[in-house]
């Protein structure tokens, strides 16, 4: 075959795929709202099943059902008539995938079903059959052909069933007030997680390692705290208080030497930035990195609402924590 021979049959599986999406906007309709309630209103898990190809794609509806906020796993049919079915309360409900509707591990599981009394929600591309007659609210996700040339292989009828999965999820998701937070709560070890969970206090420098000079100490010797705790700057406090008066940068250093100080008798409370800027040790640590972006600086103190400090961090951190 030809490289054009390729992205021909390419395109054309893309665009039997695409039109099978797009037929199902027109059914996005009372039922598609009742399945939205049954989920909201189920106080238990959502047990998706489904065999084959159908199995795989109620896998993946499962896995982001649990992660938008709606507890949910996947039952194989053909284990849960030898025994898995008893992963199933009687405060759950079922959603069940199958392209036909007559799936026979999965008609075997109906009347178990509705002895239980577990409702039911049925994705199927045949509204006449037994699964979605049997079924409380039946979403239908047919298609006009296969993107298979043989018309065989589960192509078109797999993404639509998925699509309509991916509707409901994200549906649901809205009406739960689902937010970024909680998202990242059930996916801590992803970046979105590291962004939204990690605080200033996860990262920060503490005790002895936080760079810290009084506003009577020298340049020299502010230097040289500077160079050994390594984070490009140094906080100034006074005296009395204990509390940061000022910080002293990389930058400051620049500017102090256009103007040629002694550093030996020169004091850094006459070349420091005075009201800084700073952060709190309980903000996201992704908001560090915001302030250090919008102010153009590399590093920040860390202080509780009295200015005593409490800590201090810079950009390197950020980059180490992968919040960057």
């Amino acid at each position: 075959m030809t490289r054009h021979a390729f992205i021909e049959l390419g395109l054309a599986v893309l665009n039997t795929e695409a039109e099978a999406i797009s037929a199902l906007t027109g059914r996005l309709d009372q039922g598609f709202h009742a399945a939205c309630e049954l989920v909201l209103q189920c106080t238990g898990r959502i047990v998706v099943t489904g065999m084959g190809k159908s199995g795989h794609i109620g896998n993946k509806i499962a896995a982001t059902l649990a992660s938008t906020g709606t507890p949910a796993f996947f039952m194989h049919p053909g284990e849960a008539s030898h025994g898995d079915l008893g992963m199933i309360t009687a405060h759950d409900l079922v959603i069940a995938l199958s392209n036909s509707g007559e799936t026979s591990e999965i008609t075997l599981l109906l009347p178990l079903l509705k002895r239980i009394g577990i409702p039911l929600l049925a994705l199927t591309g045949n509204p006449a059959s037994t699964l979605a007659r049997i079924a409380n609210i039946h979403l239908d996700v047919s298609v006009a052909r296969e993107a298979c040339p043989l018309g065989l292989a589960p192509t078109s009828s797999t993404t639509a069933a998925l699509a309509m999965g991916d509707a409901l999820a994200v549906a649901v998701l809205e009406a739960r007030g689902f937010t970024e937070e909680d998202f990242a709560m059930s996916h801590p070890g992803g970046q979105l997680g590291r962004r939204l969970l990690l605080r200033v206090s996860d990262i920060m420098h503490t005790g002895d390692a936080i760079p810290l000079v009084s506003t009577e100490t020298t340049l020299k010797d502010t230097l040289l705290e500077m160079t050994v705790k390594g984070l490009g700057m140094a906080g100034v406090i006074d005296t009395a208080g204990n509390q940061l008066v000022g910080v002293y940068t990389d930058g400051d250093l620049r500017r102090t030497f256009a103007k040629m100080p002694d550093i030996e008798t020169a004091l850094v409370r006459d070349y420091m930035t005075a009201n800084c800027v700073t952060i709190e040790a309980d903000r996201i640590a992704s908001e560090a990195l915001k302030i250090m972006h919008d102010k153009k600086i590399n590093s920040l103190m860390v202080v509780d609402e009295t200015l005593i400090v409490q800590g201090a961090l810079n950009m390197h951190d950020l980059l180490r924590a992968g919040v960057v």
